[in-house]
């Protein structure tokens, strides 16, 4: 029998899953099974990378997530000497990097690239929306890459430092402050129909999946990546953490320590292992206050949080900034999709409109605001920042019958960027074409750059895992750090 301590309420033994996971505040985490594997760490490859500069320099990182993707040719690549329909309608302007110019819609952003590394070759084999790939490295994206929850998903790189850091191979954070955390909402929780994989737990479980937040306020033009009201705010996805106190954390966690008593048999089973993990995070999280803190924006300057952009994603880097501040190891900014797929920055009709509108003066405000703002803090010398994207888009433009032009999936030549930790100032690597359809001069894979992270937050990216049943499987699968990031 289960007893609640200041109650006189009984329960019979016979506890339903669905109890269990309101008693617990775990099912509100986003929890979404018991799918959690056994998984060890295989021995490292005798090709470390422990010896090259950098390695362990990040304390620290912070992904940008631009899902979608953006162009290359409308954003760091664009070729004004094209033909019209290949460089389109946007002209171009010089930054703060001698020689470098941008599409003319990224005026701010213009002015912090000599704050960051450009990296204008990446490339890859696959034309999909492949975050799995980018974000994982697990090669086998094209077969299940809209299956996040498929056994065979790689775990995103976050949750692999979130379980490096429990075995004790990175530095501990204090108790009660996450190691992995994600902004705005879980991926794909407001997209309809897609549901897309790359930032959960992969084979490690969803014990590993981030700690999302969710968003809280009005969107007065409908999507809130075009606008939110101000009074708008993130909050941890654990239901109304506010209302919860010490008193009701002690409750729930006897009466989970009595459940666990009469069936301490399915301790041996890999499902509850994980469920345990997340319901310790849990009251960890609930318990500390720095790191709810964090997320309260309003307590920033009206004027700061007007320079990063009153957007879900401007907002949501800000957030990302204070969370950093408050210990959080990761911290991922995903410009998601939101309602219809076309709606981001899945660019297939409406190009320039759209580009034009709202997505490049949403990034280009946002991004532009959170270098100036992390450099002037301190934060930047430490942090590293990954600027992301699956891919670019084709060199020429299509019609369709949903509206303007468009530009289709490309994967052949993009553009990411690079800031922090070492990472060299005003600096760009490689080069494409004359149409910016193929890389022509160091060409780098996704692969290239996860290794590179690692690198820099202190994990030898040719360490593996061992999945359960005994399988060995890499962080990354192949790849090299790019050296011309360690500075």
């Amino acid at each position: 029998m289960l007893r609640v301590l200041g109650s006189s309420r009984h329960r019979s033994s016979r506890l339903r899953r669905r109890e269990l996971l309101r008693a617990s505040a775990l099912g509100l985490l986003g929890l979404p099974g018991f799918e959690g594997t056994g998984v060890g760490l295989a021995n490292e490859s005798e090709s470390s990378t422990a010896g090259l500069p950098g390695f362990g320099r990040a304390k620290r990182c912070l992904v940008l997530y631009i899902y979608g993707a953006w162009s290359q040719l409308d954003t760091f690549d664009p070729k004004p000497d094209a033909p019209a329909e290949i460089r389109g309608e946007f002209g171009t302007i010089g930054t703060s990097v001698n020689g470098l110019r941008i599409c003319e819609h990224l005026p701010r952003v213009a002015q912090v690239l000599d704050r960051c590394t450009l990296v204008r070759s990446m490339s890859h084999p696959w034309n999909i929306h492949s975050a799995a790939y980018t974000l994982t490295g697990n090669p086998d994206t094209a077969r299940i890459e809209g299956r996040p929850r498929h056994p065979d998903q790689w775990p995103y790189f976050g949750g692999v430092i979130d379980h490096l850091g429990d075995r004790g191979h990175l530095e501990p954070t204090l108790r009660g402050v996450p190691r992995n955390v994600m902004l705005p909402w879980r991926q794909s929780l407001r997209a309809a129909p897609n549901r897309r994989a790359g930032t959960f737990g992969g084979f490690l479980g969803p014990a590993y999946d981030p700690l999302w937040t969710n968003f809280q306020g009005d969107a007065p033009l409908g999507d809130p990546f075009r606008a939110v009201t101000a009074d708008g705010r993130f909050v941890f996805d654990t239901g109304d953490s506010s209302q919860i106190t010490i008193d009701a954390l002690d409750r729930r966690r006897s009466l989970l320590s009595q459940f666990e008593q009469q069936y301490a048999g399915l301790q041996s089973c890999a499902a509850p292992r994980s469920f345990n993990r997340h319901r310790e995070r849990a009251y960890d999280f609930l318990s500390t206050p720095q790191v709810r803190e964090a997320l309260m924006i309003d307590r920033e300057p009206m004027a700061l949080r007007e320079d990063y952009g009153l957007t879900l994603f401007g907002q949501a880097c800000l957030s990302a900034r204070r969370l950093l501040e408050s210990g959080v190891k990761m911290t991922t900014v995903v410009w998601d999709e939101f309602g219809k797929s076309d709606e981001s920055w899945d660019t297939h009709h409406d190009h320039h409109p759209r580009m034009k509108e709202f997505l490049l003066p949403g990034f280009d405000q946002a991004f532009s605001a959170l270098l100036r703002d992390m450099d002037e803090r301190g934060l930047l010398d430490e942090t590293l920042v990954l600027c992301l994207s699956e891919h670019g888009r084709t060199p020429k433009f299509y019609a369709t019958s949903a509206g303007a032009p468009g530009r289709d999936h490309w994967s052949r030549s993009y553009c990411q960027l690079f800031a922090g930790a070492g990472v060299p100032r005003g600096q760009v690597i490689g080069r494409s074409d004359e149409t910016a359809a193929y890389a022509t001069d160091r060409p780098i894979d996704p692969k290239d750059i996860l290794c590179t992270a690692y690198h820099l937050l202190g994990v030898d990216p040719r360490l593996e895992l061992m999945a359960s049943p005994g399988r060995p499987v890499p962080l990354v699968g192949g790849g090299e750090v790019v050296r011309e990031l360690l500075g």
